[in-house]
């Protein structure tokens, strides 16, 4: 236990003492405490196996839930009158025409089912706030507040998106349906059972924690704590449920920032501080679960989606999501580039795996090549693409 313990606090450290690092170097913090993970795995330096799927999907969902909380936390409702309907479009249309473009995509080339196909685009759909939020804050781009705040709320919409769109097609290949009328049936009731109890769950449950709040008195440093585990609480109780507990505690999130009559600076400190410990505790963990020496047998495969995904998927998905907006080509060109993928595609590969459905590690291993190859092609050319494309407030 002391051994596990020390290991934990000293890979959250050495996740901290990087972070300047990934800034100098213009990298995702993702990428790299993926590549410090993997040197503490198995075949790297540290030397520890690691293979529990249930476990990493456990912790990973508390540590996704976590952070979603604090992205909630951090969204003003300012923000949905710049960016919300453009916002809202990318997180659910634009998800599905991802799915759509990369599962068929998947099919034709590894040769999956239609439904398992559908399941692995559904999987890579979704952006990662904290990746694109490091990325803008680095490339030093003072970009037009719409096309900001648009990536930037985008990011945290499409994660619960993605997240429930394949708890359902899991649901339904675990059940061995066929792509047919019935299983499109099926697949409405779960996905409006999703959508519907997390909706519902985190409208009210974040209006009850305001109310406790705002109505009992309490000292004022516990107030962070009982957000939280109110929060945690939300979160757990909605998904045992049935429904989608990372989209209610994600609304829990914003309704707590919005609502509120008390100063927010403890809990937002306090939010931000565990989403800190949570990014990087699940960034570590999922590189100590990536074996190296299997990624090399479906790479050409993985690269091949990878680059379906940035050069097609996700244009066609922003081009179709902002058709009716006022946004001019450039800002879409550049909307299309920054759809960064992070930790939630490599998290919800776990779920396929542990789930009761016949899915190998193989589909987590090509997930995780994907994501890398996102983030090693896109991240480093967000600056020049910006300046490129003359999106710098001065030029607009």
């Amino acid at each position: 236990m002391q051994f596990t313990l020390f290991i934990i606090s000293i890979s959250i450290l050495i996740g901290f003492l990087l972070l300047p690092l990934a800034k100098r170097l213009g990298a995702p913090l993702l990428l790299v405490l993926l590549g410090l993970g993997m040197l503490l795995g198995e075949e790297g330096i540290g030397q520890i196996p690691f293979d529990n799927f249930h476990l990493a999907y456990d912790i990973g969902s508390v540590a996704l839930a976590i952070i979603l909380f604090a992205g909630g936390l951090e969204t003003d409702r300012n923000v949905f009158k710049k960016a919300g309907s453009a916002s809202i479009s990318l997180a659910t249309l634009g998800v599905l025409v991802t799915a759509f473009v990369v599962g068929i995509t998947a099919h034709f080339l590894i040769g999956l089912s239609l439904l398992m196909a559908f399941l692995f685009g559904a999987v890579i759909a979704s952006t990662d706030a904290a990746a694109t939020f490091m990325m803008l804050q680095k490339s030093g781009l003072s970009l037009n507040e719409r096309v900001k705040q648009t990536l930037l709320l985008e990011s945290g919409l499409n994660d619960p998106a993605a997240i429930f769109l394949t708890i359902v097609l899991t649901s339904l290949i675990g059940g061995h349906s066929q792509l047919d009328i019935n299983a499109a049936i099926q697949f409405l009731i779960l996905i409006t059972q999703q959508f519907g109890l997390g909706l519902i769950g985190g409208y009210l449950g974040g209006y009850s924690i305001v109310f406790l709040i705002n109505k009992i008195e309490l000292p004022a440093g516990t107030y962070p704590a009982v957000s939280m585990a109110g929060a945690i609480a939300i979160f757990s109780g909605i998904a045992t449920l049935g429904g989608s507990g990372f989209l209610a505690v994600y609304l829990v999130g914003i309704i707590l920032r919005n609502k509120s009559k008390h100063p927010l600076d403890r809990i937002i400190n306090f939010s931000e501080g565990l989403q800190w410990v949570s990014q990087i505790l699940l960034f570590v963990m999922l590189g100590l679960l990536v074996t190296p020496s299997d990624l090399g047998r479906d790479i050409w495969q993985a690269i091949i989606i990878a680059c379906v995904l940035i050069f097609i998927a996700r244009p066609l998905a922003v081009f179709l999501s902002l058709v009716f907006t006022k946004f001019s080509i450039k800002e879409k060109l550049f909307l299309s580039w920054v759809g960064l993928r992070g930790a939630v595609p490599i998290l919800l590969a776990m779920y396929p795996v542990i789930a009761p459905g016949p899915v190998s590690t193989d589909f987590f291993n090509i997930v995780f090549v994907v994501v890398t190859t996102s983030l090693i092609l896109q991240s480093w050319t967000i600056e020049p693409l910006g300046k490129i494309l003359g999106l710098n407030k001065s030029n607009i």
